[in-house]
């Protein structure tokens, strides 16, 4: 049984359990430790979490021994013996990630350090169930038939990000009731089950694209916070203690669902509002090609005259939205990345601050709001990192203290 420890933070210090038995424990706070601050030598190791140097000494031994950390290079110092750093292993541990999109379906392989070694895609009208699975098992034999014996045992699961409560999307994208209700008591596991025996692991997309941002994004000095992805639908997440918060029944940070008021005053939701889907139908009225929204390469330059009012009212939107969160947890920072270009965000961002001034903020302490780093692809990457981070790292907020 793992004991109560002291607080701390992974940016800060950690408590370490030194008792025989709760080794699953101290290595994941090591692992999570060299996760969030890179790699480091075990006197550092021992002193940032509060563990015997004999303790670390024995867990980074027995993680290097089984392909889970490696050596990196000597660090000399000017008198004495050069201290060695241990890291994550890329190859140590690899994790497959499903991302279900309103257009488009996603499959990548990551591998520990956050690295996408292969990523394959589809489109459809819509993802019904069918198409799904079938796409996923054509992908894992595309991404994991060649790989080496050795990296393909240390695969440790698919992790599937889908949107909450799937089955409801006709409402928004006028596939056929009957039709999208199948979705409706889907059991992923068991589906995937029927081609692979691999662990699945099913989280909300939206949170899965702020677990990226949180393991691989450029912020980790930021401790809690808000986010927002906007894709074909705005969604968001939630970091409290240094850990992406899930909340009861796996929706917390549902930020889309959050109340806004349309033109006559009507109840209207931020999805409604601050949503790619409505730059997509606008398009559609001009008598463009929205698939243009979405080609790889991504290049929005030549519909500037359409992009422009959707980055301002969005941002307006988002503003607004930013203060009501911050009115629950004073959110030190707001996060925002989408399935758009780089440029598009960082607009998008500074807009959000400037309405922001302008705002009534009494009462409150207005956060910083800052670009995500990620992009289109935190959704999939999060959906991977799922089973890495449920088996391997230290989850703050599920009856541990704090990291």
């Amino acid at each position: 049984m793992v004991g109560v420890m002291d607080g701390g933070t992974i940016n800060d210090r950690s408590g370490g359990v030194n008792q025989r038995g709760v080794r699953d424990h101290n290595e994941r706070l090591l692992l999570s430790m060299l996760q969030r601050r890179g790699a480091m030598p075990g006197i550092d190791l021992a002193r940032k979490t509060g563990l015997s140097p004999q303790t670390v000494s024995v867990i980074l031994r027995k993680l290097e021994k089984d392909g889970i950390l490696k050596r990196g290079e000597p660090i000399r110092g000017k008198v004495g013996k050069p201290s060695i750093p241990m890291e994550l292993n890329p190859d140590g541990v690899l994790s497959l990630g499903l991302k279900i999109g309103r257009r488009s379906a996603t499959l990548l392989l990551l591998d520990f350090a956050g690295n996408v070694r292969a990523q394959v895609d589809t489109s459809y009208a819509y993802p019904l169930p069918d198409a799904v699975f079938s796409f996923l098992e054509q992908g894992l034999a595309t991404l994991t038939d060649d790989l080496d014996p050795d990296i393909h045992r240390r695969i440790c699961g698919i992790g599937i990000g889908t949107p909450f409560e799937l089955w409801k999307w006709h409402d928004l994208i006028g596939a056929p009731a009957e039709m999208f209700k199948s979705w409706k008591g889907i059991d992923f596991a068991k589906e995937v089950g029927k081609f692979s025996d691999l662990p699945v692991f099913v989280v909300n997309d939206a949170t899965a694209a702020c677990r990226a941002e949180h393991l691989y994004g450029d912020r980790k000095d930021l401790r809690d916070y808000a986010y927002f992805f906007i894709g074909s639908f705005v969604g968001g997440g939630v970091v409290l203690n240094d850990t992406v918060f899930e909340g009861n029944q796996g929706n917390a940070g549902a930020l889309g669902s959050m109340r806004s008021t349309g033109p006559l005053g009507e109840s209207r939701q931020l999805i409604d509002v601050a949503s790619i889907h409505l730059l997509e139908s606008r398009l559609i009225e001009a008598g463009l090609n929205p698939e243009i929204l979405w080609q790889t390469p991504q290049d929005w330059t030549s519909l500037a005259r359409y992009v422009e009012p959707w980055i301002g009212e969005t941002a307006q939107e988002l503003a607004k939205a930013s203060l009501s969160i911050c009115a629950v947890i004073d959110f030190e920072a707001i996060l925002i990345d989408g399935a758009f270009p780089e440029g598009v965000r960082n607009e998008l961002v500074e807009r959000v601050r400037r309405y922001l001034v302008n705002q009534d903020t009494r009462g409150l302490v207005a956060p910083q709001i800052e670009a995500g780093s990620i992009g289109g692809n935190a959704r999939a990457i999060g959906a991977a990192s799922s089973p890495i981070f449920t088996q391997f790292l230290l989850n703050t907020n599920a009856g541990l203290s704090a990291i």
